[in-house]
């Protein structure tokens, strides 16, 4: 445990560091946007209150002197000015100073206007309207105003967003305890089923996402506890297998050396010996083979191949031994060649190792079938089918597992090393092509089909 290495706070801290930075930069854009909004939208919302003051005024038939004389007072807290252009173009009133050329000639003109201007040396707004009469009217507000109340605009948003930064981080917070709680959960589980231990619990909860790693990690769990349960067993399906034969070399070796053994049954005992010696020679050549096969450097030598010509090879061997067991042994090929992008050599050894299965489990009278035909899609497939027993659903499933039919059916058939089937299985995988298995073929036995892929075009 101690080995491990540490993960705590690292995704939640990253999490919350990348929200924290995306609502920040949020915040600043929004923040940016807001700060120019504010002065624009400041100014509109006093030019839109000018325009409709000079509006009302210039609907009124005629500007009373007392207004006028007194237009000071329109201005209010804000610092309003007035003045009045009259048809013949004469201005008069205290904003006239701001009122330029420009301007009263398009307000004569009947434009209305909308600009900025100096009025006694301070930036203002200038707003005017055509008047009933001929005339125009034209109000005038500092722009310092603007300014205030741009200000106050910008101090009331600073609030809402680093309220909204706040937020923001702190929804990072439980989003990054959400996703990393049942990841590091995940990974405990992982690491405690590297260490050995099963049954380990996965996490379920969480985002879909790590609900699945904890459903994958259940299933792992499951598969290294099936996978474990069958090398126990076959570990020792070998150590059977192994000591059998070496009791039997150990207790006549002994006797030899004491001199126990007559002399006229040496040549048994050596027959005895020199069997069982080859049969663990068989053995371990079966355990060097599947060794062999899970190496990297493993060798094909591969060529477009004759595999009609390659099985009528092996059942031309075959037919002996089968013929010495009561065993009728059948080739099924056409007429023609069957070509394969594989390797001959190893396709032999295949198929030596199927008919020898086949061989052991078919009772004496019975029939082993060796075929070859054309794929369907190219390539093409070997059967080796045979009259014997047959095998189950339960032994279909487990077939090609190593030890596995050997550990079920020691005490009641003939077996092997059981390996034969698990290299077949990892033998076919390297050339690749797919070896698969009915329980009950057409001559009643277990029937083996092995399918290769085509010859290169």
């Amino acid at each position: 445990m101690s080995g491990r290495p540490s993960r705590r706070g690292s995704l939640a801290r990253s999490l919350v560091l990348l929200t924290t930075a995306v609502a920040a930069l949020a915040v600043a854009l929004t923040g940016l946007i807001a700060w120019q909004t504010a002065a624009d939208g400041a100014e509109q919302r006093e030019r839109e209150a000018l325009a409709r003051q000079a509006t009302g005024l210039s609907r009124l038939p005629g500007l009373s002197e007392l207004v006028f004389d007194r237009a000071q007072e329109l201005s209010g807290p804000n610092g309003v000015q007035l003045a009045v252009i009259s048809p013949d173009g004469a201005v008069r009133g205290t904003a006239t100073p701001a009122v330029d050329t420009a301007s009263k000639a398009a307000l004569l003109a009947g434009r209305p206007v909308s600009t900025g201007g100096l009025l006694g040396g301070e930036q203002v707004l200038l707003v005017g309207r055509p008047d009933v009469r001929g005339g125009a009217i034209v109000l005038t507000e500092p722009y310092a105003v603007v300014a205030h109340n741009t200000d106050r605009i910008r101090r009331n948003t600073l609030l809402p967003l680093i309220t909204g930064m706040l937020g923001a981080a702190l929804a990072g917070a439980l989003l990054a305890r959400r996703i990393a709680r049942p990841l590091g959960a995940a990974a405990d589980a992982a690491h405690r089923l590297a260490e050995g231990e099963r049954g380990v619990p996965a996490p379920a909860d969480g985002p879909r996402e790590a609900a699945e790693i904890g459903r994958a990690l259940t299933v792992l769990d499951t598969a290294l506890t099936r996978s474990e349960d069958r090398q126990r067993q076959f570990l020792l399906s070998v150590s059977h297998e192994l000591r059998t034969p070496l009791t039997a070399l150990q207790g006549y070796a002994e006797a030899l050396a004491d001199g126990l053994i007559e002399e006229d049954r040496l040549p048994e005992v050596g027959r005895t010996l020199a069997e069982e010696t080859r049969r663990l020679d068989r053995f371990l050549g079966d355990l060097l083979a599947l060794a062999r096969l899970e190496a990297e450097d493993f060798r094909l030598d591969t060529a477009a191949t004759d595999l009609a010509a390659v099985a009528a090879e092996a059942a031309a061997f075959w037919t002996d031994p089968c013929g010495r067991a009561g065993i009728d042994l059948r080739l099924d090929r056409p007429a023609g060649p069957v070509t394969a992008d594989t390797d001959a050599f190893r396709v032999r050894q295949l198929l030596d190792g199927l008919i020898g299965n086949a061989l052991r489990a078919t009772p004496g009278g019975g029939t082993v079938v060796l075929a070859v035909r054309a794929g369907a899609g190219g390539g093409a497939e070997l059967q080796v089918r045979d009259s014997g027993p047959g095998l189950d659903e339960e032994d279909v499933r487990v077939a090609f597992d190593s030890g596995a039919l050997h550990q079920r059916y020691r005490a009641t058939r003939p077996v092997g090393s059981g390996l034969g089937l698990a290299i077949a299985h990892r033998l076919t995988g390297r050339l690749g092509g797919t070896v698969t298995v009915r329980g009950h073929g057409p001559e009643g036995g277990a029937a083996f089909t092995v399918t290769l892929p085509p010859a290169a075009g």
